[in-house]
């Protein structure tokens, strides 16, 4: 961060061990083939890498941190207890899961490495905890300049923030750790992971807790990307408003499970409310944003729209799509409306294509 004159000390803790657990073990050397994936998320943190027989691996790990006062006491319970923990500039830094567990908890909001897609100007300890998450998440390099493709948000349509300085950071971060790194826009990921059959033609958005990015694409090519400042968190803090609780409470509320379609209660009604506007947000940009290009591809045939990312995986959510949808005069023929077999790992699995694809 340009604030900082001193880099922080970090003291990784006894559990900090299992600060990325896998959601499958990766095999170790030469089993792997070369070229990673990462995706560099609001809400989560995810690699992806393939083994010679192609089989998939993936690691995941909440992107969020929670600061607590360092005493013997509370260091013997976290470790005893597995919670995940670092020593930063003399306080105690849970991260992960057991930040998000404990903000409910203690009635907190986490703190957040991220905001709306790229590094937060204003958290001071974001690069040293980001450091830290992804070095766990990839390991060293299986030789020395790795290619690894990493996600970027594509520039926003609603708000200024620069992508070319939250580019530099990670450019700068992957490096160090040996890697070769190459930016990936994550509507592009999706259509890389999610399109292969339809000639990498169609429309790819990942849905992120900080922004939706969008990519029109037609045979690889991106006629058209952009990001919204609107995504899963803009919903969790406008129902948390409404409803006069905590956002990180919102958020325990709509992943303990939640129907668009036949929402049960106030709190229910709420979500249901802001997804709908938030869809309705996104396709009619995506309407005009299309309409108003030059050069835009003509598609003779339907195309697919794919959501992926953890604010699709509501119930109901590509049907109030199609609800949507079908208000708008639409300027590209759409086939089907569906949503990634695997909406949380689609974006990495993309940036892994293309990584494998250049190695």
């Amino acid at each position: 961060m340009s604030g900082e004159k001193k880099r922080p000390d970090i003291e990784v803790g006894k559990s900090a061990a299992a600060a990325a657990s896998p959601a499958v073990t990766a095999p170790s050397g030469p089993q792997l083939e070369l070229g990673k994936g990462l995706d560099i998320g609001t809400a989560n943190l995810i690699s992806a890498v393939q083994d010679k027989e192609g089989n998939l691996y993936i690691k995941a790990q909440r992107n969020a941190f929670i600061d607590i006062d360092q005493d013997d006491f509370t260091r013997n319970m976290l470790t005893k207890l597995g919670v995940q923990y670092v020593i930063l500039n003399n306080r105690m830094v849970v991260v992960g899961d057991p930040a998000f567990e404990l903000a409910n908890i203690f009635n907190r909001e986490t703190r957040r490495p991220m905001s709306h897609g790229m590094i937060s100007p204003k958290e001071a300890d974001a690069l040293p905890i980001m450091k830290l998450l992804i070095e766990k998440l990839l390991g060293k390099p299986q030789v020395e300049g790795e290619v690894v493709y990493f996600s970027i948000p594509a520039e926003p349509i609603d708000f200024s923030m620069n992508v070319t300085y939250h580019k530099g950071l990670f450019e700068d971060l992957l490096r160090k750790l040996g890697y070769n790194p190459k930016p990936l826009i994550e509507g592009h990921a999706v259509v890389f992971a999610e399109l292969a059959d339809d000639d990498f033609t169609g429309i790819g958005i990942s849905c992120g807790g900080g922004m939706f990015n969008v990519c029109v694409s037609y045979k690889t090519i991106p006629a058209l990307s952009f990001a919204t400042s609107r995504g899963g968190d803009w919903v969790d803090q406008n129902v948390g408003k409404v409803l006069g609780i905590k956002a990180a409470k919102a958020t325990a509320i709509k992943e303990k499970g939640v129907d668009l379609r036949k929402p049960l209660n106030r709190e229910q009604q709420a979500i249901e409310i802001y997804y709908r506007e938030l869809i309705k947000y996104t396709l009619t940009n995506i309407k005009q944003r299309f309409e108003q290009g030059e050069d835009m591809p003509s598609f003779p045939e339907p195309v697919d729209i794919v959501f992926a990312g953890g604010t699709s995986l509501i119930g109901g959510f590509t049907d109030v799509v199609r609800e949507e949808l079908a208000k708008l005069d639409f300027p590209i023929p759409i086939k089907n409306v569906r949503r990634a077999e695997d909406p949380l790992h689609s974006v990495a699995k993309g940036c892994l294509v293309a990584a494998m694809s250049e190695s």
